[in-house]
């Protein structure tokens, strides 16, 4: 049987693999032209010795022939002189820091984050525009390259500070992240901004003109005034930007936790220990909770109704939250017990933790005549409604309806990450092979060979193999990444800490229990 250890060792390799860039030939042009790798910007970047929590790195994870790790961008949040900022850092290495698709829906998910969270956006940029191969992909609707944009005035004319350096050729697309920027600082020599570059000069009004000249550092900066500040080389640009942070104000600190953080007990053992890694057999939600949870203590709620979802308060670095966690599949009465629970940590601003472990709603003729679809729908109903920042792991199944009813991408979370062992589907390969046959002897009804649905039913259970696995989803975005079971704690706190300096909204609050 494969274990959890097995699964953390393979999503290090992954990860390892994928944080190389476009691989050694270039990378080593790369240096060879003077540049940094993007990953060592941003070191150079953060405050030293402090926490770097990178989003999606396997997006784009075994697509486009694997040619595409990350996306071709390092995006995640970093402190600069204490304060939290939404790194967005492009990969020249990576097809030159061309847009995909998974790249643009990466770089607009980060934006999402920093708007949500008002971290000032720092855009790292060495891009090269649209990959004009994906431009249908890339370009023209509403969430495209476009939307990128949009996101950015957005967030400059809401007062939350956007700030580029200009490392790298920026053309067409490319040009318009410094352009909208606040303030610019372009690296001499390298740096390069232009709507068009020499070759679409050439061809649109027959000008013969070098890339300097065009829009170089010095230009930019002492002619037409689109940069602001002009670096000899990357690292006095990237203190540059260190600089301009540093004088942003005290708005966007983090609050300081409302209690003092403590350690889970060490005889609770760690979340690796209850990693459900065999779906198929049930693992001790309890425990795991309190391997995660300050001094290990969980505070339940109606712990002798609706049983097959765990429902508590508890603090996770100091900060408090509602824990939501499945224990079975979801009944009526769970149901209720849940939007019963989010009521209340609405009522009492508390942010909400769902962690996810679901093979779904309860079916059949006793959970229908029970009101399971009216009582579910309530539990959707305040999961969508709650007006606190909602936190959502994945540390099992995610089957079905069951992933709306906790929380799923769908019910907009802060955050959503996944354990190397998760699996997202509309339901299990076995439950998904059953159907699909039952199907097609239906409709054949004695035409139907065995052949014929042994095949179907391998072919069902691949397709759900390959779709419901973890990294099929944290490649196309369906997740903010797949994190080890023990990062948990450490990476909840960080994410929850984000949110808890926000002004409250003290209006009326729904009644979902009802």
């Amino acid at each position: 049987m494969v274990e959890m250890t097995d699964l953390i060792a393979k999503l290090r390799e992954t990860q390892r693999l994928s944080s190389e860039g476009g691989g050694e030939r270039f990378r080593t042009r790369h240096h060879q032209r003077g540049k940094i790798f993007v990953r060592d910007r941003i070191e150079i970047l953060l405050d030293a010795e402090t926490a770097f929590l990178e989003l999606s790195p396997l997006a784009a994870h075994g697509l486009y022939g694997g040619e595409v790790p990350g996306a071709g961008i390092v995006t995640g949040i970093g402190l600069i002189h204490g304060r939290p900022c939404m790194i967005i850092a492009n990969d020249a290495t990576v097809k030159g820091g061309s847009f995909f698709a998974e790249t643009v829906r990466k770089h607009s998910r980060a934006q999402e984050i920093a708007q949500q969270h008002r971290l000032p956006c720092i855009y790292l940029v060495d891009c090269g525009g649209a990959f004009l191969p994906e431009q249908d992909r890339v370009f023209p609707d509403q969430d495209h390259f476009g939307g990128g944009f949009w996101r950015q005035c957005q967030m400059s004319a809401a007062g939350i500070p956007q700030i580029s350096i200009v490392f790298g050729g920026c053309t067409a697309g490319g040009a318009y992240i410094p352009a909208l920027s606040d303030q610019v600082i372009m690296v001499r020599g390298t740096g390069r901004i232009h709507l068009g570059g020499p070759p679409i000069v050439k061809a649109a009004i027959n000008e013969i003109v070098d890339g300097e000249t065009l829009g170089g550092a010095d230009m930019h900066t002492m002619v037409s005034g689109v940069s602001d500040h002009v670096a000899p080389d990357e690292e006095t640009a990237l203190q540059k930007l260190r600089e301009i942070v540093a004088n942003l104000g005290s708005e966007g600190a983090v609050a300081p936790p409302p209690q003092d953080p403590v350690e889970p007990l060490a005889n609770s053992g760690s979340p690796e220990d209850y990693a459900p890694v065999d779906l198929k057999r049930p693992t001790d939600m309890r425990a795991l909770i309190r391997s995660m949870a300050d001094a290990s203590v969980l505070s339940e709620f109606k712990p002798d109704y609706g049983a097959s979802l765990i429902t508590g308060f508890a603090h996770i670095h100091g900060y408090p939250v509602g824990i939501l966690a499945n224990d079975g599949a979801l009944f009526s009465e769970s149901s209720l017990k849940g939007a019963h629970f989010i009521e209340l940590c609405d009522q009492r601003q508390i942010p909400l933790l769902f962690l996810q472990n679901i093979t779904g709603f309860m079916v059949g003729t006793e959970a229908e005549k029970g009101g399971i679809a009216k009582h579910s729908a309530k539990l959707v109903y305040a999961v969508s409604n709650a007006r606190v920042p909602k936190f959502t792991v994945i540390v099992g199944g995610s089957y079905g309806a069951g992933n709306y009813g906790m929380c799923g991408r769908g019910f907009r979370p802060r955050f959503l990450f996944s354990w190397p062992n998760a699996r997202i589907a509309t339901m299990s390969p076995d439950v998904a092979s059953t159907v699909v046959t039952d199907l097609r002897r239906a409709s054949l009804k004695s035409e139907a060979s065995e052949d014929d649905i042994a095949t179907l039913d391998a072919k069902t259970r691949e397709q759900f193999e390959e779709q419901s696995d973890p990294y099929y989803a944290t490649a196309r975005l369906w997740d903010d990444g797949i994190i080890e079971p023990n990062q948990t704690r450490d990476v909840l706190g960080l994410c929850i800490s984000l949110a808890a300096g926000e002004d409250q909204d003290t209006g009326p609050r729904p009644v979902y229990r009802m």
